[in-house]
């Protein structure tokens, strides 16, 4: 006699009739946190180089051409959609922060520093020729940038550091300068708190009006390319291959296995960090466990990071090292790490 077969529906069944087994879990909901590349190459012709914004709804992304000849790029989301700005010029932005939706620091290339009151760009004097790798704002009437010239020693515009009072840009010299290096990102909780770190593993901290150099000697095997916090008593270093954390008063090394060299680094709330780097490295903190996502996209270079609070992180980057050929194309990357999916395109 020829077996019958049973449709799988009629067995599987059967065997559910006579077992007390728990269904199978369901799959995964699309609010559960993931990284999702909102912006990439189809949509960006230039390097995308920080990320920040005063909450979910309002972030700014921002970096330029890198000598392809366009223009600045300025990318605003406001919850919904993408869309982009013009700022003009055709400097590269290295670094965006503010204090609010109406108070946003632009700098890079140049010397140049773009102010962003909610409406209008308006430009400001550096004082300087030097690029500006980093800005950090407490108030509107309070806010630092850095720069200066790698490898260029004391010969060159470097060991920069400018503080805004308000009205105007000014240079600020700090004890034993000059040490001819070039300062790339500055951070703090106020400005009686606060970080600069940059070539040679250099970290500044000023508490008070004192500074000090506490990277003397210093504990990061290269360059320090980001800093960044979640408070006085957690704050983060990272580049090359270091991720460096101080706890206000010291600083220590961890042990991260990183699978590439490290840009960017942002803080969500204590004890939440990404970190991110080239060829699509990420690593993200929590629970006391460092979690490696190399293996999920993003997988471009990732220059810089950013929480919004809620622990939401936003990733950016692209192809933004300098190539010696004028008018090397570039392509830029936006990413988003969290529940659900925002929008994948930019709004004309």
């Amino acid at each position: 006699m020829k077996r019958l077969r049973l449709p799988l529906v009629l067995t599987l069944g059967a065997l559910a009739a006579g077992c007390s087994d728990p269904p199978p879990d369901p799959p995964p909901s699309s609010e559960t946190p993931a990284w999702q590349v909102t912006l990439d190459g189809g949509d960006l012709d230039r390097a995308v180089l920080s990320v920040w914004g005063s909450g979910p709804k309002d972030v700014f992304a921002v970096g330029g051409p890198l000598g392809n000849g366009k223009e600045s790029l300025v990318v605003h989301f406001d919850g919904d959609a993408f869309r982009e700005l013009s700022p003009g010029g055709d400097q590269t932005y290295w670094w965006v922060s503010g204090s609010g939706p109406d108070d946003v620091w632009m700098v890079g290339e140049e010397g140049r520093i773009t102010h962003w009151d909610g409406s209008t760009f308006t430009e400001h004097v550096s004082g300087t020729t030097a690029t500006l790798w980093g800005v950090w704002a407490a108030g509107k009437a309070d806010a630092w940038a850095v720069g200066g010239t790698p490898e260029g020693g004391a010969g060159a515009p470097n060991d920069v550091v400018l503080h805004w009072d308000g009205s105007t840009w000014t240079p600020v010299t700090l004890p034993g300068m000059p040490l001819g290096r070039a300062h790339y990102k500055v951070w703090g909780t106020s400005s009686d708190d606060l970080y600069v770190v940059g070539e040679y593993g250099t970290i500044w901290h000023k508490k008070g009006a004192a500074w000090t150099l506490e990277s003397d000697p210093p504990l990061a095997s290269g360059t320090l390319f980001t800093v960044n916090g979640c408070g006085p008593n957690e704050v983060y270093a990272v580049g090359t291959f270091d991720v460096l954390r101080s706890d206000g008063a010291s600083w220590q090394k961890l042990d991260v296995a990183l699978t590439n060299g490290v840009n960017g680094v942002a803080c969500n709330a204590p004890g939440e960090v990404v970190v991110v780097g080239f060829g699509g490295s990420k690593q993200r903190l929590g629970a006391g466990t460092w979690v490696d996502e190399f293996d999920v996209p993003p997988y471009a270079d990732l220059h810089a990071a950013w929480a919004d609070g809620t622990g939401t992180y936003w990733a950016v980057g692209g192809n933004f090292v300098t190539s010696s050929m004028p008018g090397a194309a570039r392509e830029g990357i936006v990413a988003r790490y969290g529940p659900g999916r925002i929008a994948d395109r930019i709004t004309p």
